[in-house]
């Protein structure tokens, strides 16, 4: 496993100038804000127990492994119909749907979870500008870094430290994806795979993927974001961390 690593800004900051270069990205999006669905509200007005028979049982796609595999293409995604049965579901509500989407995806090791249509278009909008960004993963009394690909529908998860060694080559550790298909209801489901268990937990991919979307979503943090790719050598890493409430080191 990749070891914790106290890094300095000075460190990451010169990471980010040989991954990114001078390039830049226009960034300008306007100050938007929307609000999410909640989960504990969802589940109280739930009535009825979802029939079995409209989730795909099949397999489940990614592989989860602890060894780096050859040829891993992580854009081929597993279409939303192999997972649940859509001509079915199409015309249910919107609960029901994310209560399908959660019992698929409880205890079988993947992160099943949604968001407003509204928001993943700020997301994807503001993605499409700044593609990448740097997260610390706190683990005992240092951080590693990660670094994130943000390439709608998808989002890779790799370590700064492998990335900067194999580069595009470098297989994430994590990988999400986002389903579409029921934009018309404003919900957009997504499904986050670990791909290697000795890199990550569940746990922390869950944090990775909900602390990204914070990053791109919030205004204020977006502004670090823009900095990353617009701005790389007035980027300090230290920002990051005070805004995740993580000490400097």
């Amino acid at each position: 496993m990749q070891q914790t690593t106290r890094v300095s800004s000075r460190r990451v900051l010169s990471s980010v100038a040989t991954l990114l270069g001078n390039a830049l990205c226009p960034c300008d999006v306007p100050r938007q804000s929307f609000t999410t669905y909640s989960p504990q509200e969802l589940q109280k007005s739930r009535k009825h127990s979802i029939p079995g028979d409209l989730v795909t049982w099949g397999s489940l796609g990614f592989c989860r492994t602890s060894r780096f595999a050859a040829g891993f293409t992580p854009l081929q995604r597993k279409p939303l119909n192999s997972i649940i049965d859509l001509e079915r579901t199409k015309d249910r509500p919107v609960e029901d749907l994310i209560n399908i989407w959660d019992d698929f995806h409880l205890g079988r090791g993947h992160i099943g979870t949604f968001m407003k249509a509204k928001l993943y278009h700020l997301l994807e909008q503001r993605a499409a500008n700044c593609r990448y960004f740097v997260i610390p993963l706190w683990r005992g009394s240092g951080y590693t870094t990660m670094f994130a690909q943000v390439q709608m529908p998808h989002v890779l998860f790799t370590g700064l430290e492998d990335y900067k060694a194999r580069g595009t080559q470098a297989a994430p550790y994590f990988t999400v994806s986002y389903y579409t298909e029921f934009a018309e209801k404003d919900l957009v489901l997504i499904r986050g795979d670990v791909v290697f268990t000795s890199k990550i937990s569940d746990s922390e991919a869950q944090w990775l993927l909900e602390t990204m979307q914070s990053f791109y979503l919030n205004d204020n943090r977006y502004k670090l974001v823009e900095r990353f790719n617009r701005e790389t050598r007035d980027f300090e890493f230290k920002d990051v961390l005070k805004a995740l409430d993580m000490p400097i080191l």
